[in-house]
């Protein structure tokens, strides 16, 4: 059926179609317990915690017009490195089929953070491409389109996506023996958000959004840390309405799935300010995360957890072009006590929101690498190779920026400073503090077309991460079959 449907497009392409392929190499050096957080954060899941690890990997893009209002864009690429999640992977393969303003997108496909810059913010709560990508069936208005004749004033774009996880073999020979982890569990997302204003008429927008993910289905193994005891979540086509709507669970569900909803959720708000000016932008961003209705309004006073950051950026100054600030915090969790109704105490309490943990799925986590804002820490950094979150009470500050002095050498640097004290349900003895820097160059020499260099410097320093000091060297090529 594949075969036949991308023939039927290749019958039907325009003259105007472009392929490009790319082919790179990285390879890091490092010392200490991990590889330094910076050289492994972010990265979409082409990363290792090992103080050796590098890769190749080699892919190709390219987009046709199609007759009429059609357009397809498509992509693969292939990872082969070592001490990564796999010796061999397909990183991408996607096609998006696009007609006037919609688009469906399927297969596995890198995603950037919402209203983040990549390079130099922390990245976004939710999905923050710290993970690899999700396959997934996506439905989407990927760029603002003008909502009912408001002239481009008012415009949205949002999308609808159903996948699954592709981990559940390494969960299985990566958790330690008799500890959870799960296989075959299904992802679910949707968002819509908003702008407001046209720069090209007055510099001042206003951009907004919510975006939920999910869970569900799949099956549990040591379900819920009791050794041997498994649990198998139903899959059915109401299911999948289920977790759309937020419905409880029915019988075939565990008892806290029927007391509450369907599958693991989480959810952000996104607020953003700018201001446009000729020779440059600043912008304001707020970001608030939650996983129930105790994060979602302000039944437990005002939301206390957030990611705050402001954006700088000079158009005409080449020493310093782009400058993120930031401020994270997910100390509060909407409070410390969690109580669902009983004959002794019959009052609902539902805070202790315990981020991207959950009771039955091994956390919002691919290959051991959280989804979300990395400021949490991953499974992977667990010695004693347990699936579940350990580290969501942070608070951090973070700098980034970076600039292109010369035509052909460019930089970034990030600085983070976080305080850490575990989980509510398992605390810190003491507090953990962390310092995290990156300082990286590029080199795209004009002799050379489509070759890049990078050379990456980076550290921790503290006692979440310890000591580390590592080095990166990358290759890149880029061009263009036609």
């Amino acid at each position: 059926m594949h075969t036949l449907l991308f023939c039927f497009l290749l019958l039907n392409v325009s003259a105007q179609s472009v392929l490009n392929y790319n082919a790179q190499m990285a390879g890091v050096a490092s010392s200490g317990d991990f590889s330094p957080f910076w050289l492994s954060a972010n990265r979409n899941g082409i990363s290792s915690l090992d103080n050796n690890w590098g890769y190749l990997r080699l892919g190709a893009d390219g987009a046709t017009a199609l007759n009429g209002d059609w357009s397809l864009n498509y992509g693969a690429d292939v990872v082969g490195g070592k001490n990564l999640s796999s010796d061999v992977f397909v990183h991408q393969a996607y096609a998006d089929v696009s007609w006037r303003w919609l688009c469906l997108s399927v297969g596995k496909k890198q995603r950037a953070g919402e209203l983040k810059n990549a390079a130099l913010s922390t990245g976004a709560l939710v999905e923050s491409g710290n993970a690899a990508p999700i396959p997934q069936v996506r439905i989407e208005v990927p760029e603002y389109r003008d909502f009912f004749g408001t002239n481009g004033l008012f415009t949205l774009r949002g999308h609808i996506a159903y996948g699954f996880f592709t981990d559940g073999k390494w969960q299985r020979d990566w958790a330690a023996e008799a500890t959870r982890y799960a296989e075959n569990i299904l992802y679910h997302s949707k968002s819509l958000f908003w702008k407001v204003g046209d720069e090209s008429r007055f510099p001042l927008t206003y951009e907004g959004g919510v975006q939920f993910v999910s869970q569900f289905g799949g099956k549990m193994y040591n379900y819920m840390n009791q050794p041997g005891v498994d649990f198998e979540n139903p899959v059915r086509l109401k299911d999948f309405f289920d977790v759309f709507l937020f419905s409880a669970g029915d019988a075939n569900y565990s008892v806290y799935d029927q007391q509450n909803i369907v599958g693991n959720h989480i959810g952000s708000y996104h607020l953003s300010l700018k201001w446009a000016a000729e020779n440059w932008s600043l912008r304001g961003y707020y970001e608030h995360m939650f996983e129930d209705h105790s994060g979602m309004f302000w039944e437990y006073g005002l939301w206390k957890d957030c990611l705050v950051g402001v954006e700088l950026q000079l158009k005409k100054f080449k020493w310093i072009e782009n400058v993120v600030v930031e401020y994270f915090n997910s100390r509060d969790q909407a409070g410390p006590v969690y109580n669902d109704t009983t004959d002794e105490i019959p009052d609902q309490i539902s805070a202790v929101d315990d981020y991207f943990e959950h009771y039955s799925y091994p956390g919002w986590q691919q290959y051991g690498m959280i989804i979300g804002t990395p400021l949490i820490t991953s499974s992977l950094y667990d010695n004693n190779h347990r699936l579940k979150i350990y580290n969501n009470r942070v608070e951090a500050f973070h700098l980034g920026f970076s600039g292109n002095p010369f035509e052909q050498l460019g930089y970034r640097a990030l600085l983070t400073k976080s305080h850490n004290w575990g989980t509510y349900n398992s605390p810190y003895t003491a507090l953990k503090g962390n310092l995290s820097a990156l300082f990286e160059l590029s080199y795209e020499p004009r002799w050379a077309e489509g070759f890049a260099a990078s050379l990456s410097f980076a550290f921790d320093n503290g006692e979440l991460y310890g000591n580390n000091r590592g080095v990166m060297l990358g290759i890149k090529k880029t061009g263009k079959f036609f």
